[in-house]
């Protein structure tokens, strides 16, 4: 299943005369690597491991990143690593909403269960109800206003090779069933 999320990434993405960019797995952590940084060839969203939940939350990064974030290591943001405060869990939350959204469209596109991710194992907070529904709602406004095109792309590319509906329908996302 990873491979194929893979290659339909790299499918609509890796153009050399489109946005240049490849999904890779295989690493210990996720990390965005911008071409012109790294003299690589070509923009890299690395996913740990074989993980399809990897690889589809960090297809959303790349998603909601902006052209300037995407010419910066990690689209120039801060990454606080397991541990952190109930302040910082708050900040990631805050920050998480738009990816782990996404992340559920492109889970649903592919037929994978979605889980909210509080990332934040060793401070024992698990997601909050608030972030549950934030995510929620934000799934339901990107199916009725739409997502961004290369978000849309995505979703409905993944929803092709996986022989699925089309994920941007609000009736597929409910609050009830986010674990």
């Amino acid at each position: 299943m990873t491979e194929q999320i893979v290659m339909v990434f790299n499918g609509c993405f890796s153009a050399p005369n489109g946005l240049n960019t490849r999904l890779i797995g295989g690493f210990q952590e996720p990390f965005y690597r911008p071409a012109a940084v790294d003299a690589q060839e070509a923009h890299q969203v690395e996913f740990t491991r074989d993980y399809a939940a990897s690889a589809l939350h960090e297809a959303a990064h790349w998603c909601v990143a902006g052209a300037e974030r995407r010419l910066q290591p990690d689209y120039g943001y801060w990454y606080a690593p397991d541990g952190r405060s109930a302040e910082q869990q708050a900040e990631f939350e805050r920050v998480e909403v738009k990816p782990q959204a996404l992340e559920w469209i492109f889970s649903v596109a592919c037929g994978l269960k979605f889980r909210v991710s509080a990332d934040n194992l060793d401070a024992g907070l698990g997601p909050s109800e608030r972030f549950k529904r934030e995510v929620w709602q934000q799934a339901q406004r990107f199916c009725v206003a739409g997502a961004n095109p290369r978000a849309t792309r995505f979703a409905r590319a993944l929803a092709s090779a996986f022989a699925r509906p089309d994920p941007l329908q609000a009736e597929r996302y409910r609050l009830e069933g986010l674990a």
